[in-house]
């Protein structure tokens, strides 16, 4: 592996890349190991996780704003998921999206892809220098996103907006409901988001999310892994998901982030906090509910009289209600609730979901 330094620190802009993996290929310990070099070598890597179709990685790569696809491809289906992807990719608004294509991939069928649009392949026995190179020759200055879509330029706006960049006049307004979502790490918090999404889409309603995961104070690179637990060959293109590294609790760009989503049309907003601990409160200035998520073994009763997180909770959720020792959280939560809500949920099973739904949107 390679040394956790940042090589990236001189580009335009910190890279984003979509990792995403095609078809049956059924296997990603290889891609997490890419995923953690480029991380360490300081960049944002959006993993998509398994089973992914062409339609559902341009989705992700479009709302991402990300630099370019890399796609792994073990089901020897590449030359017609690879220019289902281009086209895709052309489909959902960005036809100028960079793909790069790995894996197994006979020399023959090489030149058809780069033919097709692929801008390079990789083979085994690349080295993690050669793949951050690639991705560094991808970042390049931004330019007009080249289409009227809605979610594309949201999504560049985003970019532009959290690197403290002008953004081009854009509508803007408040959602009408923005939930904060915020507990510590392994509540099952994007597992929950994932859930509500499903629900809403089924409802029909549109849901934006913006999802923060915690930046490295060494590199600047993030492994940013909430969006995989959507169901996006579900859900489609009427969840517009979005991630983005912090350090600490630094949400000073959300207000605007919240106003740019308003005026691309959501109503419905739920903003996920990087895993939090005991006083990591401030998600609450930026939110019209927060939403606080337990999990039974959390701590005792001294630990729920405690200030900080459980203070600013407008509700309670109980996840992982299936779990040893949920009766005693819930009747300690009851103890300092003071009338707010406290509802439990098997986010894994779906249980509990569309009561939650019901109570904040």
């Amino acid at each position: 592996m390679l040394e956790k330094v940042d090589r990236c620190g001189d580009l335009d802009h910190r890279p984003r890349v979509l990792l995403g993996k095609m078809g049956l290929d059924g296997h990603d310990r290889g891609v997490k190991l890419i995923s953690r070099a480029m991380r360490d070598s300081g960049i944002h890597v959006i993993y998509s996780g398994l089973w992914q179709t062409p339609r559902s990685l341009a989705i992700s790569a479009r709302d991402e704003d990300v630099d370019c696809i890399a796609s792994s491809m073990m089901s020897n289906s590449h030359l017609v998921l690879v220019p289902n992807l281009i086209e895709e990719c052309r489909k959902v608004g960005r036809p100028d999206m960079r793909i790069h294509v790995g894996g197994i991939i006979p020399q023959e069928d090489v030149q058809t892809l780069l033919d097709a649009g692929v801008e390079q392949v990789f083979h085994t026995g690349t080295s993690m220098q050669d793949i951050v190179d690639c991705v560094r020759s991808s970042t390049r200055s931004f330019e007009p996103v080249p289409t009227d879509s809605t979610s594309a330029v949201l999504a560049r706006n985003i970019s532009l907006l959290q690197l403290g960049r002008e953004v081009p006049e854009a509508p803007r307004r408040r959602p009408g409901r923005v939930i904060g979502l915020t507990g510590s790490p392994g509540a099952g918090k994007s597992t929950l988001v994932a859930c509500m999404a499903s629900e809403l889409v089924q409802r029909g309603r549109k849901l934006a999310v913006i999802a923060f995961d915690p930046m490295s104070p060494i590199s600047s690179g993030a492994l940013l892994g909430d969006r995989l637990r959507v169901d996006f060959n579900q859900v489609d293109d009427q969840v517009f998901y979005r991630s983005l590294a912090v350090i600490g609790e630094d949400y000073a760009t959300l207000d605007g982030i919240l106003e740019l989503i308003g005026g691309a049309g959501f109503d419905d907003v739920i903003v996920e906090t990087v895993g939090s601990g005991q006083s990591d409160v401030k998600i609450r200035e930026f939110v019209d509910s927060t939403v606080v998520v337990v999990v039974p073994g959390m701590g005792d009763a001294v630990q729920m009289d405690k200030a900080g997180i459980l203070e600013i909770a407008d509700t309670f959720v109980v996840n992982k209600a299936d779990f040893a020792g949920e009766s005693k959280l819930v009747r300690e939560l009851l103890d300092i609730a003071e009338g707010r809500e406290i509802r439990e949920t098997i986010a894994t099973r779906g249980q509990g979901i569309s009561e939650l739904v019901d109570l904040l949107f």
